[in-house]
């Protein structure tokens, strides 16, 4: 018994030398690896973003139906069909592209903890999206005044398809934001907890720089 006792204690100490001996770059044994609980992107992330793709499919459908029409029509628009508004959808376009900016400033305040800026931006970027609707409505009952209605033809019919899908989009992403507003008002948003803002922040930017690329085909080319 005694002979196991000693030669337990020689393998334990051979052991612990094993254990303190340097390693390769002079350190110790690898540590254990910390695993940790929460993905790598979460749901609420992965979930809009797969939302987003096909979102970006389908303006690609509505975008592909238009160029097919525009590129097939000897005239655009049509003869005896009203113009649409450049000058003043440009302005508008600047608004939208402002909006996206302080919805930008917004995600950055809320991740250094200012909770004040939050409410700012927030309110601004509410303030540009809503006077983005509301001028794009006005233009559109001065064209259905004008005589152009969906109706009226490919031409008509394509860009209220179109730019009225956006519209839609423009003012999901209105509603979205007033719920934001109210939950930032009650403080559910911290440093670390505010993947609500965030969310709301990547379908307002979607909207945003999609914008330019319809302004572009539908007003300017």
């Amino acid at each position: 018994m005694a002979r196991e006792a000693t030669a337990r204690k020689v393998v334990d100490s051979q052991e612990e030398k094993k254990l303190k001996a340097p390693g390769f770059a002079g350190g110790g044994p690898p540590s254990t690896p910390i695993v940790s609980d929460e993905p790598i992107i979460s749901n609420a992330r992965l979930g809009l973003l797969m939302f987003l793709a096909a979102e970006a499919m389908f303006f690609a459908g509505l975008i592909g139906a238009f160029l097919v029409f525009r590129l097939g029509s000897t005239a655009w628009p049509p003869p005896f069909q009203p113009r649409l508004p450049v000058v003043v959808t440009g302005i508008n376009t600047v608004i939208l592209l402002l909006s996206g900016v302080t919805m930008h400033w917004a995600l950055r305040a809320i991740r250094s903890g200012k909770l004040l800026r939050l409410m700012r931006y927030l309110w601004t970027t509410l303030i540009l999206g809503a006077l983005f609707l509301t001028i794009q409505g006005y233009e559109w009952i001065r064209l259905l005044q004008f005589g152009l209605t969906v109706s009226s033809g490919i031409y008509g019919a394509t860009f209220y398809t179109l730019i009225g899908c956006h519209g839609l989009h423009v003012f999901g992403a209105v509603i979205w934001l007033v719920a934001v507003l109210i939950q930032a008002r009650r403080g559910r948003f911290t440093v670390r907890s505010h993947t609500g803002v965030e969310i709301c922040g990547m379908y307002w930017t979607f909207v945003v720089g999609l914008w330019p690329i319809l302004y572009g085909l539908v007003y300017l080319y």
